[in-house]
């Protein structure tokens, strides 16, 4: 597991984003997330802009206990929820890279929150190493 960015974190999957994706949503329904929305970035821009991409699509993944949680402390999270895991192809493969529960949910000043921000990054961190594992 790398830090991509200072507000994600992920891997590097070999093969296409097509072939990434199942195993995502295994790793992902392992520790509890289901994934609620879906955007095909790429279908997207084209679409809109008429602008060719990469393939990439941003999953919404919710972990309803942990989402429960987090409403019951504030109920203004709803805006910073779900978590977004982003596939996406660099040409070597398939780069996975999710949200910092921490970081996102950081800006929300309550600790029922912050406890719920740390047991969901602990979850998505497993789920990166999962990936990595079966890699």
């Amino acid at each position: 597991m790398s830090r991509i960015t200072s507000f994600t974190f992920g891997t590097h999957l070999p093969g296409d984003l097509a072939d990434a994706r199942p195993r995502v949503e295994a790793s992902l329904k392992a520790e509890g997330f289901g994934v609620l929305t879906e955007i095909d970035v790429q279908a997207t821009m084209k679409a809109k802009l008429g602008i060719d991409r990469a393939p990439m699509v941003i999953l919404g993944a919710c972990n309803p206990t942990l989402a429960n949680a987090a409403l019951d402390a504030d109920p203004s999270v709803g805006a910073l929820l779900p978590c977004n895991v982003v596939l996406r192809d660099d040409g070597k493969g398939t780069v996975v890279e999710v949200i910092d529960p921490l970081s996102m949910l950081g800006v929300v000043e309550r600790s029922g929150v912050a406890a719920v921000a740390k047991e969901a990054r602990e979850r998505l961190e497993r789920v990166v190493a999962a990936l990595e594992a079966s890699a």
